[in-house]
C-alpha cells in the first residue's frame, strides 16, 4: 500500500492525485483530525506527530510514505527518514520543481501555515535552484480551519484569502505556490483573488507525478505494491464535516474508520 497522511482533510488532494495518477494501487490514508492544525505547533510537537503517522501506517500495511502535509514535510522529513527504512516523500520538493518550470519572471509567492513559512524552506529551495528569483512569503493561518470547518463559499473565506494575497499581489509575483494540502480545496477563491496571469502550483499535482516516476524507476517495490483498488481512510478523529468535504475531494462517500486513541497518544 502507498501510505499517506496528513494533519486533517487536505492530504485527500495528494490522494486524489495519485489515484489519478496511479489508478488501481491501493492506498491508506490517515488524517490527524483530532490534532489539526499541524501549522501552529512547535517543530517537535509535528516531529513527534510524523513519526506516530507513519508507524500506524506501516501497522497498516504501508510500504511507502508520503507526506502530505507541509507542515510536516518542512520540519519533519529528514527525522521520519531517519527513523524508517522505506521510500520517504514530501510534498515541498515537487512542488518547487513546478513552480520553476512555470514561472517566467522568477518572481514567485509562496503561501502556507505559519510553521511552514516560518522554517523558510521554500525560499531555500527556490533559491538553491535559482539564485536569481524573487520569493515572497505569506503564513495564511485561517485558511485551514476554514477548510476544515466547510467555510468554502462563504464570503468571510473570500475577504480573508483577498487579505493574505495582497502582499503578494503588489509585488506583481507570477507564480504561486499553494504551500499547504488544504488550499487546493481554495483554489478556486485563491484563484480570483490573485489574477488570472498568475500560474498556481499544486503540489497535491506534483506529488502524485513524482512518486509514479519514482514507481517506474523501481519495479522491485512497484511489485510489491497491491494493484486492487483498495482504498483504507483512517482519522483519529470522525466528524461529520469531514466526511461532507472528503466526499466533494474524491467524488464519493468514504468509509471512515476511527484510529486507535493508543497508537498516538
Amino acid at each position: 500500500m502507498i501510505g499517506i497522511f496528513d494533519s486533517g482533510i487536505g492530504g485527500l488532494t495528494v490522494v486524489k492525485g495519485i489515484m489519478d495518477t496511479l489508478p488501481g494501487y491501493d492506498i491508506v490514508y490517515f488524517g490527524d483530525t483530532a490534532r489539526t492544525p499541524y501549522g501552529t505547533k512547535s517543530s517537535r510537537t509535528v516531529i513527534d506527530y510524523c513519526l506516530q503517522n507513519t508507524e500506524f501506517l506501516l501497522n497498516n500495511g504501508a510500504k511507502m510514505i508520503v507526506m502530505a502535509c507541509n507542515t510536516a514535510s518542512s520540519v519533519a522529513t529528514e527525522a521520519v527518514r531517519a527513523s524508517f527504512d522505506i521510500p520517504v516523500y514530501e510534498v515541498v520538493t515537487p512542488a518547487v520543481d513546478l513552480c520553476l518550470e512555470a514561472t517566467k519572471k522568477g518572481i514567485i509567492g509562496v503561501i502556507g501555515t505559519r510553521a511552514t513559512i516560518a522554517s523558510g524552506i521554500y525560499e531555500r529551495k527556490i533559491l538553491e535552484k535559482k539564485p536569481q528569483a524573487k520569493v515572497y512569503c505569506a503564513p495564511c493561518p485561517l485558511l485551514v480551519p476554514l477548510v476544515e470547518e466547510g467555510w468554502l463559499k462563504k464570503p468571510e473565506t473570500k475577504m480573508i484569502v483577498k487579505k493574505y494575497l495582497h502582499p503578494l499581489k503588489v509585488r506583481q509575483i507570477d507564480t504561486l505556490i499553494l504551500g499547504c494540502t488544504h488550499y487546493p480545496i481554495l483554489k478556486n477563491i485563491i484563484a480570483s483573488k490573485i489574477g488570472k496571469r498568475v500560474a498556481i502550483i499544486d503540489s497535491s499535482i506534483a506529488i502524485a507525478t513524482q512518486v509514479k516516476a519514482f514507481l517506474e524507476h523501481n519495479p522491485v517495490l512497484d511489485e510489491t505494491l497491491p494493484k486492487t483498488n483498495t482504498a483504507r481512510f483512517f482519522v483519529s478523529d470522525i466528524t461529520p464535516q469531514f466526511q461532507k468535504t472528503a466526499k466533494g475531494i474524491i467524488g464519493k462517500n468514504l468509509d471512515l474508520e476511527q484510529a486507535e486513541a493508543a497508537a498516538f497518544f
